[in-house]
């Protein structure tokens, strides 16, 4: 078998709203090679307005914009966002490898700006560089979609960036419950950026987040506001000013779940704190938290109830987090994974 039939072209984005160029990276890979694995970014997270697709509805909007035999040569790979680049890429890696076995790869791109910065985080990999393919930017489209007058009107303002089947899959999808729920948050955050938009520096905003462990349950929360109102979350908010984080953890966890234990007993069983700062690990903007890992051992759980800003709070079983992935708001279910080693 010669080395170009057994070559495989890798395409990765998120194709939340496939777009023309994104469609035409997926081409130009099948120029290439006799296959086309196309790695569907952002997997299993919880439906929101920056992930309003599940990766199925991504991998079926492209296959629609294919042709038949186009689709054919096309495989599709979910990976999940893992807020750490080297272990980012190291699962892509092995996620492709299993598909593909040793076949050669060849990892198709273009540089449209920072979020291009993979492309050069793949050694092993022979990449070709497409160009530019014009200024088509995924976010814009989805504020387009959520910002129109009626949804027609949405369809109309994107109908020149977006495949005619891309059209016709939004315009079914968007009959389902969720829509008018996206729609509405993305507005309420928009709000909330408006308010910091004639600040000399764009905000970073500093929080807290708790991970409290007894036995083999841990504490969560369900949102009762938006960004992600219904979504599952840890205990935590807003650093104040004259807080440390650790004092704010702890506050916010009383807060929102009514748990309280002695301050000795609090600081006997932080095991861990660590900072989440990918830039874009929340909806809100650029958020840093500072994430405490309370293991409190074997005991009683104590009653908690949901307060603030926590529509309810519970003990979940750890064995059963990783069939909830997609139930979580922002990167809350990655935060337990460093913690709790939930994923392999």
């Amino acid at each position: 078998m010669s080395s170009a039939a057994s070559a495989w072209a890798v395409c990765i984005g998120r194709f939340q709203l496939l777009h023309d160029a994104q469609l035409a990276l997926v081409r130009a890979a099948l120029k290439l090679a006799p296959r086309c694995a196309v790695v569907v970014g952002s997997a299993y997270q919880a439906r929101s307005p920056r992930n309003p697709f599940t990766w199925q509805e991504c991998a079926d909007m492209v296959k629609l914009a294919l042709t038949e035999d186009e689709r054919a040569r096309v495989e599709f790979i979910p990976v999940r966002d893992a807020w750490d680049q080297a272990r980012w890429v190291a699962n892509v890696q092995a996620a492709v490898a299993q598909r593909t076995g040793q076949a050669r790869i060849v990892l198709v791109g273009h540089r449209k700006d920072a979020s291009s910065e993979y492309l050069d985080d793949f050694p092993g990999w022979a990449l070709h560089d497409v160009g530019r393919l014009g200024e088509i930017h995924g976010k814009a489209l989805r504020a387009a979609l959520y910002t129109g007058g009626s949804l027609e009107a949405a369809l109309a303002a994107i109908a020149s960036q977006v495949p005619p089947s891309t059209l016709d899959f939004v315009r079914s999808w968007a009959q389902l419950p969720f829509y008018e729920r996206l729609r509405s948050e993305w507005q309420e955050l928009a709000e909330e950026h408006d308010k910091w938009a004639s600040a000399p520096y764009p905000p970073v905003f500093v929080t807290v987040d708790a991970v409290v462990r007894i036995g083999d349950r841990v504490l969560l929360i369900r949102r009762g506001r938006a960004p992600g109102k219904g979504l599952l979350a840890l205990p935590g908010g807003f650093l104040e000013q004259r807080e440390t984080v650790y004092q704010s953890a702890v506050r916010e966890l009383e807060e929102e779940t009514g748990f309280r234990l002695l301050p000795s007993e609090m600081e006997h069983a932080l095991k861990a704190a660590r900072v989440f700062d990918h830039p874009d690990r929340s909806q809100r903007g650029r958020v840093i938290t500072h994430a405490h890992y309370f293991d409190l051992g074997e005991r009683l759980a104590p009653e908690i109830a949901g307060s603030d800003d926590a529509a309810e709070a519970r003990w979940v079983k750890i064995a059963d987090l990783p069939s909830m992935e997609d139930q979580f708001h922002d990167d809350h279910f990655h935060i337990l994974d460093a913690f709790l080693g939930l994923t392999d």
